[in-house]
């Protein structure tokens, strides 16, 4: 277990630019590197376990998973730079922190860092949330969150001497209605593995826009999985990122893509329903059109 002053380490990515930055100053580190079948992705016939410490890159280049969830391997290709990919780990893209130029600022003391105000209520929005339950508008950034969403994925978690497996979403659930949350991990908690149930004839795709080619965040990202049956979709789920404090999914837009084909009509449609309850603030309006176009790309290259 790891006191209220320690940190778990793996890549260390995100850590480590939280200490630059001031943001964290742990008296004790724990490495978590060589924690039995955190490196190993494995198949059973009924689910894909990806242990927490699999790097991105092994994520990406791993041959049965892109033929099965090539969504995910194509989120994993998306984060950072091929540098980072070495290290960075599946469970540190998971658990990152905000990245909000705000709570990234040394000297501003922001609500998610205990103070009174979100400083994006107000300032410069270009990156932040289009959608939110608390007053903090710092999004959820994780690639891998936003495709395992979609792919209805499961988290394994260590919570003290239990160990608990919950729906992704739960995982960021803190986040919508807490400004000081960014995940609902504790302290103490440590992400073991993730489960993705292996269903035959299932498709994936994940898609974002950023403002650099490569080496950036997502301004917004868009992910999608489900099948293609004479020529409807079925059991579609659609997932953005950016956007929100969690990866934004809509149950609504999902149900109207039931059944359907899939037309600029139908995903139209879907993209509406998701983008309905956004509320941009005075930069970040550029996000909706943006996502409505990587909705829309995104459903017709799942069932093409």
């Amino acid at each position: 277990m790891v006191s209220n002053r320690g940190r778990f380490i793996a890549g260390g990515i995100d850590l480590l630019g939280e200490m630059k930055d001031g943001l964290a100053a742990p008296g004790l580190l724990v490495n978590v590197k060589q924690i039995p079948g955190t490196w190993t992705i494995s198949n059973d016939g009924a689910n894909w376990t990806i242990g927490a410490n699999v790097t991105l890159v092994a994520l990406a280049s791993h041959a049965g998973l892109r033929a099965a969830l090539p969504g995910l391997c194509e989120a994993a290709d998306e984060v950072g730079s091929p540098q980072m990919r070495n290290v960075a780990t599946v469970g540190g893209n998971l658990a990152q922190h905000s990245r909000c130029w705000y709570f990234r600022h040394r000297d501003v003391a922001c609500l998610k860092k205990g103070g009174r105000r979100c400083f994006a209520r107000g300032g410069n929005t270009k990156y932040h949330s289009l959608f939110t339950g608390c007053m903090c508008l710092s999004p959820c950034t994780s690639n891998l969150a936003v495709m395992l969403t979609a792919l209805g994925a499961r988290v394994v978690i260590q919570r003290g001497d239990k160990v608990e497996t919950i729906p992704i979403a739960a995982l960021y659930e803190s986040a919508w209605s807490n400004a000081r949350s960014h995940n609902s991990l504790g302290p103490a908690d440590l992400i073991l593995r993730v489960e993705v149930a292996a269903m035959p004839g299932l498709r994936s795709t994940y898609l974002q826009m950023s403002e650099k080619s490569a080496f950036d965040w997502a301004l917004v990202s868009c992910a999608a999985s489900g099948r293609v049956q004479e020529g409807k979709l079925r059991g579609v789920r659609v997932a953005l990122g950016s956007v929100a404090p969690v990866p934004w999914m809509v149950d609504e837009a999902n149900a109207s893509l039931e059944g359907v084909e899939p037309t600029g009509e139908s995903v139209a449609r879907a993209a509406d329903l998701i983008l309905q309850k956004a509320h941009p603030q005075l930069n970040n309006g550029y996000k909706v059109p943006l996502a409505r176009a990587l909705v829309s790309r995104t459903l017709l290259r799942l069932a093409s």
